[in-house]
């Protein structure tokens, strides 16, 4: 079921401003949702990253591992590390599967004005958080992990996969709005402003949550910072046939809506 996408306090009234902060403005709270599928041997190498990339940067912020019931040891070992750390989170969905949907899922259980999302496959470089977080500081409404702009790569991938990548970007393109158009639409590694995204509809199967974004919420700006794309360490690929048929879906629906067919 396809469902607007809120604050935690959604169908409610607006929370009454915050008091100001003397001196120095406060800084945002980021949310960095984590969407696992069988992947417990990557996770504790790779919240100890994040927690030594994120923590000097000195602002509020909480890791959401949002897990589809998994049952490899994500529970217990997440559980274990938020016992130490409550900015490290677990949410475990039963009976639902998606990367997109489990992302706008852990999205919902967070009352961060930035929200971003990463793989858990250790594919994605913690090291490019600082400089997505600085581009949505600057004035960005989505900051992108890209793996086509210069200073990107894609990693040691087959020419057919290069191939089906690139042309799964090229349909893109007519759908995504001018001035504001993306290299990498396909990417899984971006932060985004919350308010940019309240109240609208995102398609919970699939895993190109980005996409949507990009042709339907409120941007004004998208900044895109180069990535080196790794090598998947252990956890199951989240891209078969039900996600391709899924992205098909996915576009056909945005192409309908652009040009009203």
């Amino acid at each position: 079921m396809i469902r607007p996408f809120y604050t935690p306090e959604e169908g409610s009234a607006k929370r009454s401003a915050p008091q100001a902060v003397p001196q120095e403005r406060a800084k945002e709270k980021l949310a960095l949702a984590i969407p696992t599928l069988r992947e417990a041997e990557n996770l504790p190498g790779l919240l100890g990253h994040l927690r030594a990339v994120l923590d000097p940067l000195e602002i509020p912020y909480e890791i959401l591992v949002v897990d589809d019931d998994s049952r490899d040891g994500t529970e217990e070992i997440v559980s274990a590390i938020a016992a130490e750390d409550p900015r490290v989170r677990l949410l475990v969905r039963k009976g639902e599967r998606g990367l997109s949907g489990a992302i706008l899922y852990g999205w919902r259980h967070t009352d961060a004005a930035i929200l971003g999302v990463m793989d858990a496959d250790l594919q994605h470089p913690p090291e490019v958080l600082p400089h997505l977080l600085s581009a949505i500081e600057a004035g960005s409404d989505l900051a992108i992990g890209s793996r086509y702009i210069e200073g990107g790569r894609l990693g040691k991938w087959n020419p057919i996969r290069k191939f089906l990548s690139a042309a799964a970007v090229w349909a893109t393109w007519p759908i995504q709005r001018a001035g504001i158009r993306a290299k990498d639409p396909m990417t899984g590694f971006f932060l985004i402003r919350r308010e940019c995204i309240n109240g609208i509809e995102f398609q919970p199967s699939g895993f190109k949550l980005l996409l949507e974004i990009l042709v339907r919420a409120r941007i004004r700006s998208v900044k895109e910072i180069p990535i080196s794309f790794g090598l998947r360490a252990q956890g199951a690929s989240k891209a078969n046939f039900k996600v391709g048929w899924d992205y098909a879906r996915l576009l056909a629906r945005l192409y309908a809506d652009r040009f009203g067919f």
